[in-house]
């Protein structure tokens, strides 16, 4: 008999709330549920942010379960408040549909769309976009009390900072998606991140309000750090699965300096590896994790952009780090540039002069061996005559440099 879904879902950490638990373990026990996640297309790539989604919805696909995929192609067009400070800017239609293609392509690297089980690829703009504004508060918004929205936390954070009318129609929009896919398609879970929780939570009471029927909700833990902090940001801004945002390189380097406390939390949520050989690679807590580091990083950046170029960013790193410059990460630049500053933002290492100016304060740079003191520094002439050099930023970042 298959391992019932939930259980595996609690072991490696996932679940956060859910409602009518027991109900819920014994359906999934006991038959094929389709449930579904949805997904605002704000960008044209997923980002590690989607990662833990993609991941759960895989588990409960190969325990049986059928998913479907929503994307928010229609309240993408609004925006949703939740963990926001201020209005999302609108966009386009065609702009949402653009973003939408980008993630079905994404999203088959992970989820199945074919067999008996096979994922279904929804867009809510299908039926949002021609919903009559009368039809849609008699049907759907008698059943809320806005007094019960407005303790919701995705709202009370926004009420002194100001909330636009057209957010606060968020939640009904998103109970009705649960709702429309009920319908269609027999959908009973919605499983999200747990800054979700009202908005998920309003949509299967609406379900069993108006159908009389059981629908379920169901939220998982955030990824972040130990000190609490959202996984998946950068100095550069987020870290994205399309390697044209992110490269594989990037992507590897951002799993390989994992906070030692982090790692076995992202093993757990992040891969599919046994939990006995998860615990057996997190078992120290001296030097030792780096190894485990290291296979954390190369599983992710495989799922993601394959073996060959998790393979190559596995090399280009363990040669950064050795001393290795032919497997190093390698730029090249024009000959001509002078100063150590317009090397750097040449080279990728800092985002602008002023950024390289405060490394070089903190102490931070390198070439070759020489440690650079001063902002105003020029390449040194031992590497402008070899016409090229390594550039090191911290302990962490290392690029070959080739003066073209």
């Amino acid at each position: 008999m298959k391992k019932n879904v939930m259980d595996t879902l609690r072991e490696r950490g996932f679940i956060k709330q859910t409602v009518y638990e027991e109900e819920l373990y014994r359906l999934l026990g006991s038959e094929s549920v389709p449930f579904y996640i949805g997904f605002d297309p704000t960008a044209d790539s997923l980002h590690v942010g989607h990662f833990m989604q993609l991941i759960a919805m895989k588990h409960m696909q190969e325990a049986g379960h059928r998913p479907i995929v929503l994307i928010g192609g229609g309240t993408g067009m609004i925006g949703d408040p939740s963990g926001r400070t201020d209005m999302r800017s609108m966009m386009t239609r065609e702009t949402v549909d653009y973003h939408c293609e980008c993630f079905r392509k994404q999203m088959a690297r992970f989820i199945d769309f074919s067999g008996e089980n096979g994922a279904i690829m929804v867009n809510n703009a299908d039926w949002l976009s021609n919903v009559n504004y009368i039809d849609f508060l008699r049907e759907i918004g008698v059943h809320f009390s806005v007094n019960k929205m407005l303790t919701a936390e995705c709202y009370k954070s926004r009420l002194e900072r100001g909330l636009s009318f057209l957010e606060f129609n968020y939640m009904l929009m998103q109970a009705y998606d649960f709702l429309v896919l009920f319908r269609k398609y027999g959908c009973r879970l919605e499983l999200g991140g747990d800054d979700q929780w009202n908005n998920i939570l309003a949509g299967a009471d609406l379900i069993r309000r108006k159908e009389q029927e059981p629908a379920f909700a169901m939220t998982f833990t955030l990824l972040t750090t130990a000190d609490g902090r959202k996984m998946g940001k950068t100095a550069k801004g987020a870290v994205w699965l399309d390697e044209n945002k992110t490269s594989p390189y990037e992507f590897y380097q951002y799993w390989r300096n994992t906070n030692d406390a982090d790692v076995e939390k992202c093993f757990r949520l992040l891969t599919f590896l046994p939990m006995e050989e998860i615990r057996a690679l997190c078992a120290h807590t001296d030097e030792r994790i780096n190894a485990a580091k290291e296979r954390l990083a190369f599983e992710l950046t495989k799922m993601v952009h394959g073996e060959e170029k998790a393979t190559d960013a596995q090399n280009k790193a363990r040669a950064a780090f050795g001393g290795d410059a032919e497997n190093m990460p390698t730029v090249q630049i024009g000959a001509g540039t002078e100063s150590v500053c317009d090397l750097m933002v040449a080279a990728g290492a800092a985002k602008s002069k002023s950024e390289a100016r405060r490394l070089i304060e903190g102490g931070g740079v390198r070439i070759d061996e020489e440690k650079i003191a001063d902002v105003n520094a020029s390449v040194p002439a031992a590497a402008r005559a070899a016409g090229e050099l390594i550039l090191h930023k911290g302990k962490k970042v290392h690029i070959r440099v080739q003066l073209r």
